[in-house]
């Protein structure tokens, strides 16, 4: 089993993410801390624990973090996740207490306690991470890879380069891109692929137990958004669950290992990732950057995975 931590902002990406990581038991979730995106704080926070709670892992420890990016204002996705973060489906109410720590206590404390190196998966803005590393530099050691969705090469969806995670915290992205650790990039290259098909929504809604039909409500929602015809997408693409996907079935992408960084200071490129495919720059290859997925295996993946919940 890898061990793993979330760092997330749910959202129903994240959402499908944390149910893959629950549902396989290839994954160990030790913990899962949440950040400012998707929505506010307090709202991901809370659905974090909403989605634990939906699915009777209230036993997983569970920390809110930073409330605002390192360097700029907080924005929210509310047009695409709704007023909750989680809209299209009632979830229960959380269950169980956060924990009385911060989302980088916990994620120091969650390190020191494993006995092995513990993969660190992050699916909103890189905020918590960030500060991570530069509060508990000594710990960097403990984490075998980070997995991140975030960034692309060449194309954005916030704004015509940056794409959403990276735009929120830009300089957080630069720290942890930087930090020398192992990384694995899903960029909206690869997750633009990974679209669920309205005919494949239907049939989440036939899997009889209460985690599918709440899925199915929250897949609904999100696809409404994707429909506009200047996406060009034929469904809804499932960004975050692509991180817990490779860490499950690494087989089902392609990948090429390059450098990537993070542009911090440009007028129109703000937050845009840097991906030096041709190795013009002479830095380092840092990230192994998914770029293709078989998209029916990953569907069959989600479909599984919805069915181990009785």
């Amino acid at each position: 089993m890898k061990k793993i931590i979330m760092d997330c902002d749910p959202g129903h990406d994240d959402a499908l993410a944390m149910m893959l990581a629950i549902a396989n038991p290839e994954l160990d979730l030790l913990a899962v801390t949440t950040s400012a995106g998707n929505q506010t704080p307090e709202k991901t926070l809370n659905n974090a624990m909403r989605l634990l709670t939906l699915m009777h892992h209230q036993e997983i420890p569970v920390a809110g973090g930073n409330r605002t990016p390192l360097m700029k204002p907080l924005e929210t996705a509310g047009n695409v996740h709704g007023k909750s973060g989680l809209d299209g489906a009632e979830l229960p109410d959380p269950d169980f207490k956060v924990q009385d720590l911060t989302a980088i206590e916990l994620i120091a404390k969650t390190l020191r306690e494993s006995v092995d190196p513990v993969t660190l998966v992050v699916t909103g803005p890189m905020t918590n991470v960030a500060l991570f590393l530069r509060v508990y530099p000594e710990l960097k050691s403990k984490i075998e890879r980070i997995v991140f969705m975030g960034g692309a090469m060449g194309l954005g969806n916030w704004t015509p380069s940056v794409e959403f995670n990276i735009y929120v915290d830009p300089e957080a992205a630069k720290i942890v891109l930087n930090a020398g650790i192992p990384l694995t990039m899903a960029p909206l290259n690869v997750t633009h692929k990974a679209q669920i098909l309205k005919p494949e929504i239907a049939a989440v809604g036939d899997i009889d137990n209460p985690v599918a039909h709440a899925f199915k409500g929250l897949l609904d929602f999100f696809e409404v958004y994707h429909e506009n015809p200047k996406w060009g997408f034929k469904g809804a693409p499932l960004h975050d669950p692509c991180t817990i996907a490779w860490l499950i079935h690494p087989e089902m992408f392609k990948s090429e290992l390059m450098n990537v960084d993070v542009e911090t200071q440009g007028e129109l490129v703000r937050g845009e990732t840097v991906c030096d495919y041709y190795e013009l720059t002479g830095k380092p290859k840092n990230t192994e950057v998914l770029l293709d997925i078989d998209r029916p295996a990953f569907i069959q993946l989600i479909m599984d995975s919805l069915r181990t919940f009785g």
